[in-house]
C-alpha cells in the first residue's frame, strides 16, 4: 500500500531476519507455541488433559487464522482473549484448555522476552562480523604512519590500523556488555494476574511444589535458565531499559566510527565504498559524499535518544502493573532494534570496504612532521657538538618562518630545507631526512595492534567461526 506509511526502519534500513522477529506472525506463532508449552507442562503435572487435545493444538500452532482474530477483537478489545478464541474455532476439542490458569501477560510478556533475546543474539552475529572486518584492516595498516589528532588539531603520529584498534575496542566493550544481558536475560514464567501464582495454586488444588515445578518446566522448554523470582503482572520493565541501554551503547560506538569516517574522507585520506554509478549530490556531480556513514549517525542518534523512552516507562509503573507501557513499548522496543540492524549492516559495509588513499597520508604527515621532528634534529646536531641554546633559538625562527609560509602563502612546509642549509647545525639534508622518517614516530603502535587483535580478539572470533556464514546487505 503507498496510501499509508510505512516505517523507513523497516523498508529502508533493517534485515528481513531482524523485521521477522518483531513481526505479528512471530509474536502469535510464539503465543501458540508458549500454549502449547503450557498444557504440555500441565498435563505432565497431572491436570487432566489428553495427548489429543494437545496433538490438536500443535496440529495448528503455525496455521494462524488471522482474520477470526481480529473480527473477535474489535468485539472486545482484547488481543489476547481473542485470539484464544481463534485458536479455539481452530481446536475445539482443546478449546477449554487454551491459556489455562495463565494472565495475558503470560503470553505477551513472555513473547517479548523471547523476542528481546533473540534480536540481541542477531545483534551479537552482526556485532562479531563487524569486530572481524576492523580486524582485517587494522593489521592490514598496522603500520602505516598517520597523524594523530587531539582537539583535531595534529598531535603525535599514530598508524592507521592502531587508530582502527581504538573503534575495535569499544565494540568489544558493547560486546561483552551485550553477552552479559544475553546470558543474565530471565523468563517471566508462570506467575498469575498479579505475580502471587493464585490462579495456579487453584489449578493444582494449593500444591505450591506443583506450581513452582510448572514454573520451572516451561521456563526451560522455553529456552531460559531461569525465570524471574518474584514478578508484579508484568515482568519488571527495567529489563526493556538494560536492553535497550546496551543497544544505545553500541551506536554510541558506532557513532563515533561514522563520525572518525566523515572526517577522514573530507580529509581525502579514507573514504566509505563509493559504487560506480552512485551519485553524490543532484547538482554537484563530482561529489562523493559520505552517506552510508551519515546514515550511521543519524541512525544512532535515534537509538540513543530512544533508549529514554523505557528508562522514563520503568520508573513510572504503578504497584503491580500499570498500562500506560504498553503503547510506548511496542515502539520503542522494536524500533531500536530495527535501526540498530541497520547500523550495523551500514558498518559491516563500511568497514568491509574502506579505502585508504596512503599518499594523501604521507603528505599530510610531510606538512607536519617537520615540526613534531624538531627536537630529534636537535639532539642529533647536540651530538656533533653544536650548542643546544643557539640551536633552539634557531629552530624556532625557522619554524615561525615555516609556518607562515604554510598557513599564509598556502606553500609546502619547506621547515628541513632552511634547517638543512643552516650551518649551524652541521647537518646534510639526507642526515636530517634521517633523523624524521614518519616510522621513528609511530612508538609501539605496530606491536600494540598486533598484540589486542590476537591476545583479544581473535579468540573471540575462533568462538564464533559460524558468523563467516552470516550475509547482510544494505538496501537503499
Amino acid at each position: 500500500m503507498r496510501d499509508r506509511y510505512k516505517s523507513p526502519l523497516d523498508i529502508r534500513y533493517s534485515s528481513k531476519e531482524m523485521s521477522y522477529l518483531f513481526s505479528d506472525e512471530m509474536k502469535f506463532k510464539t503465543w501458540r507455541r508458549l500454549w502449547v508449552v503450557l498444557a504440555e507442562c500441565e498435563k505432565e503435572l497431572g491436570i487432566n488433559i489428553t495427548e489429543e487435545q494437545i496433538n490438536e493444538l500443535k496440529n495448528n500452532m503455525d496455521n494462524v487464522n488471522y482474520e477470526d482474530a481480529e473480527r473477535r477483537e474489535k468485539e472486545t478489545r482484547h488481543d489476547v482473549m481473542s485470539h484464544v478464541y481463534a485458536y479455539g474455532l481452530q481446536c475445539p476439542s482443546a478449546k477449554g484448555i487454551i491459556h489455562l490458569g495463565a494472565t495475558s501477560c503470560y503470553v505477551g510478556d513472555n513473547t517479548d522476552l523471547i523476542v528481546m533475546k533473540e534480536g540481541m543474539l542477531l545483534i551479537k552475529q552482526k556485532l562479531i562480523k563487524t569486530i572481524e572486518a576492523l580486524s582485517r584492516f587494522a593489521m592490514k595498516y598496522k603500520s602505516v604512519p598517520t597523524l594523530g589528532f587531539t582537539h583535531f588539531q595534529p598531535a603525535q603520529l599514530t598508524t592507521v590500523g592502531k587508530r582502527a584498534t581504538l573503534w575495535i575496542q569499544d565494540l568489544l566493550i558493547d560486546f561483552e556488555n551485550l553477552n552479559f544481558v544475553i546470558e543474565n536475560m530471565m523468563f517471566r514464567g508462570v506467575k498469575g494476574t498479579t505475580g502471587t501464582q493464585a490462579s495456579f495454586m487453584e489449578l493444582f488444588d494449593g500444591n505450591e511444589e506443583l506450581v513452582k515445578m510448572l514454573d520451572k518446566m516451561v521456563t526451560e522448554k522455553m529456552g531460559f535458565k531461569t525465570a524471574f523470582p518474584v514478578t508484579g503482572q508484568t515482568y519488571p520493565r527495567k529489563i526493556d531499559s538494560i536492553v535497550l541501554n546496551a543497544l544505545s551503547q553500541i551506536a554510541q560506538s558506532a557513532y563515533k566510527f561514522s563520525n572518525d569516517i566523515r572526517l577522514l574522507q573530507s580529509m581525502k585520506e579514507i573514504e566509505e565504498p563509493f559504487e560506480k554509478n552512485q551519485i553524490g549530490s543532484s547538482a554537484m556531480a563530482y561529489k562523493r559524499n559520505p552517506m552510508r556513514t551519515e546514515r550511521m549517525g543519524a541512525l544512532c542518534r535515534y537509538i540513543i535518544v530512544d533508549s529514554l523512552n523505557p528508562a522514563i516507562t520503568a520508573s513510572t509503573q504503578w504497584f503491580e502493573r500499570t498500562l500506560d507501557d504498553s503503547a510506548n513499548k511496542r515502539i520503542a522496543v522494536p524500533e531500536a532494534f530495527l535501526a540498530l540492524d541497520g547500523v550495523l549492516n551500514l558498518y559491516i559495509n563500511v568497514a568491509s570496504n574502506l579505502v585508504v588513499y596512503e599518499k594523501v597520508i604521507q603528505a599530510h604527515i610531510q606538512n607536519e612532521l617537520p615540526f613534531m621532528a624538531t627536537e630529534n634534529i636537535l639532539m642529533e646536531a647536540v651530538k656533533k657538538g653544536c650548542d643546544r641554546q643557539e640551536l633552539h633559538e634557531r629552530i624556532r625562527i625557522h619554524s615561525m618562518e615555516a609556518a607562515k609560509r604554510v598557513k599564509e602563502l598556502g606553500m609546502e612546509n619547506d621547515l628541513i630545507d632552511r634547517i638543512s642549509k643552516d650551518l649551524a647545525f652541521n647537518m646534510t639534508k639526507d642526515e636530517i631526512l634521517a633523523s624524521v622518517s614518519a616510522e621513528k614516530f609511530i612508538g609501539r603502535a605496530p606491536g600494540q595492534v598486533e598484540e589486542f587483535i590476537n591476545e583479544n580478539i581473535n579468540p573471540i572470533l575462533e568462538q564464533n567461526k559460524e558468523i563467516k556464514s552470516i550475509v547482510t546487505e544494505i538496501q537503499i
